[in-house]
């Protein structure tokens, strides 16, 4: 539900609980309850494992930041811009896009959409997160010089980059790594687990295997908890589906087109 800001002056309701059958589903009652409390309680175990496996993953990340070679990232971006970011942009305005996220089907990747904007894509082989210092300094560089960018954010750390597409210059950066593999032709990649001094990874090698292994437990608990508040939901929406008037919401949605399309 969204309330309207300025109702009627600019907003107003659209009320499509006018198309339930209340007294046919008043008698569903003990099913609607059931299979909604199901759905909700499906949802709070998913967060909870794919919260927990997503600190194992940090607390991964956060060993191998530890022997990243920085300034070798930082010449290696800085070639990155100084050849491919040449020229002046359109100015305009950035999208933000999730390519993916972890789903009732496992992960879901669109990495199709990167190869139909972008021919020219760079790989970064990242099983650690060490890429998101590498795309934020490509990203601030494409916006001083005008390039619009789709900034794909990673859905366990919105904040962060996890991908970058530079649709103007036919230009991608895709982050790689297990359970997120991009299969498709790349034009360069870049080994950013490389870049870890090889002494820090041998030291933290038990704990690295150990919080991969926890990590991927966690997150297969993850998935079959979203798997179950899909069937949950599936079977919630067969106990509302033959009491909705289906036909008057379409010719409600006829109505509001025809106001919007007035207006314009």
């Amino acid at each position: 539900m969204v309330e309207p800001k300025y109702p009627a002056a600019a907003d107003r309701y659209v009320n499509l609980g006018q198309f339930y059958d209340v007294a046919a589903l008043k008698k569903s009652r003990p099913d609607v309850l059931h299979y909604t409390d199901a759905v909700s309680a499906a949802y709070q175990r998913a967060y909870r494992a794919l919260g927990a496996a997503r600190q194992m993953s940090d607390s991964a990340s956060a060993l191998m930041r530890e022997g990243l070679d920085a300034g070798k990232l930082l010449r290696r971006t800085d070639g990155i811009i100084g050849r491919e970011l040449r020229g002046k942009g359109s100015g305009g305005a950035d999208a933000l896009r999730f390519l993916g996220s972890l789903t009732c089907q496992g992960p879901v990747w669109r990495f199709d959409s990167v190869q139909a904007l972008c021919p020219k894509v760079y790989q970064l082989q990242d099983a650690y997160g060490l890429a998101a210092p590498m795309l934020q300094r490509i990203h601030a560089a494409a916006a001083a010089r005008g390039f619009r960018a789709v900034i794909c954010p990673d859905p366990e750390h919105p904040e962060i980059i996890q991908h970058l597409l530079l649709p103007e210059l036919g230009l991608a950066f895709v982050t790689s790594r297990e359970g997120m593999a991009y299969t498709g032709p790349a034009y360069r990649r870049v080994r950013l687990d490389a870049m870890v001094d090889p002494a820090c990874a041998k030291r933290f090698k038990a704990r690295l295997r150990f919080s991969s292994r926890v990590a991927a437990a966690l997150r297969d608990e993850g998935l079959d908890a979203l798997r179950e508040a899909k069937a949950a939901h599936d079977q919630l929406e067969a106990v509302y589906h033959p009491h909705v008037d289906f036909a008057g919401v379409q010719q409600l949605a006829q109505e509001e087109l025809a106001r919007i399309e007035s207006c314009l």
